[in-house]
């Protein structure tokens, strides 16, 4: 009966969101901490100026955190809400993400990943309209462009620029070179305003000095991290099983609801192959990973035909959830 009301069409559900997030953060809010970053991890191009506004301040951060948290679930609910990919109206996926990140207590404060994640998603939202649509260079830029930005505050987007290329070529109409042109012209473009802005303010050796930083220190917080590991685990097993269920409905779907899919499949593989093979790369990369994920779990959600099956496990997740927010006591 939960998930049976959850997953309707209901504007409750999307009041629920904020509600959720703060039951899940209610350990960090009554512990605030700030994030443990590695060098040049807070000081990414858009994202200094942020944290010298919240540095020192913990409860600010973590507060701050749950914003972007529910500000990330809405624009979750809003790509499929105007592109359809799940055919049943549902308010589920806004709900599932902020269960899905309320796992990882880690996060559970600000991160430069939360703005990275949220010019990523407005990204998606630009790609998919040009769907079947021809020469649609200034809709590939405007990808490229937002992907740009979000780089600047959390750089490892950049992992996923082969995953938005392959999402072109899927859905354009006859794409040739100057698609794939233009995306890379927008991404390089906010690279090139903040350099010259480095140059005019005589800070471009700092600038110099956070990029290698960024991109040469290695990160272990997950490798020491039990907890994370198991919770990891049984969201990939969620995931097979939401991928299972999507081979057995795909041909029942519309063309363009397979083709989101898919370059949604693309940016799970390249937003995971980031997080397992860079080094530079940790935990907080699993919040990106979490958006493909959310639509696959809530389409195997909404679509499962057992109400029981979906109800236990449904639940099983929930209090999966929520033993984390214990789980780092014990270990």
């Amino acid at each position: 009966m939960i998930l049976k009301k959850l997953k309707s069409n209901s504007s409750v559900s999307l009041f629920l969101v904020p509600l959720v997030t703060m039951a899940l953060w209610v350990k960090s809010l009554l512990h605030p901490f700030a994030y443990n970053y590695f060098p040049g991890e807070d000081q990414n191009i858009l994202y200094d100026f942020i944290y010298h506004l919240v540095n020192d301040k913990a409860l600010v951060q973590v507060i701050s955190g749950i914003v972007m948290v529910v500000l990330l679930a809405y624009s979750i609910q809003l790509v499929n809400d105007r592109y359809m990919f799940i055919r049943i109206k549902s308010k589920l996926p806004a709900l599932l993400f902020v269960v899905i990140v309320g796992g990882f207590v880690p996060m559970h404060t600000l991160h430069p990943v939360y703005f990275g994640a949220l010019f990523t998603l407005i990204a998606i939202y630009r790609l998919f309209g040009i769907f079947d649509t021809k020469k649609a260079y200034s809709s590939t830029f405007d990808v490229g462009f937002l992907l740009g930005i979000g780089a600047l505050f959390y750089l490892d987007v950049a992992v996923l620029i082969p995953a938005f290329i392959v999402g072109i070529a899927l859905l354009g109409r006859e794409v040739g070179w100057r698609e794939f042109t233009t995306l890379l012209l927008g991404f390089f473009l906010p690279f090139v305003f903040s350099a010259a802005y480095a140059v005019l303010t005589d800070s471009w050796l700092e600038v110099i000095n956070m990029m290698k930083e960024s991109t040469v220190t290695p990160v272990n917080h997950f490798k020491s991290n039990t907890p994370l590991q198991v919770y990891l685990v049984a969201l990939i097993l969620f995931t097979i099983a939401g991928s299972i269920g999507m081979f057995g409905q795909y041909d029942t779907k519309k063309i363009s609801s397979r083709k989101y899919f898919t370059v949604f499949f693309w940016i799970f593989i390249f937003s995971l192959a980031g997080f397992a093979l860079n080094p530079v790369t940790s935990q907080e990369m699993l919040v990106i990973t979490a958006i493909p994920v959310t639509y696959l779990i809530a389409n195997y959600f909404v679509f499962m035909k057992s109400r029981f099956w979906s109800e236990l496990l449904f639940i099983l997740l929930v209090l999966i959830v929520v033993s984390m927010q214990f789980s780092f006591d014990l270990f």
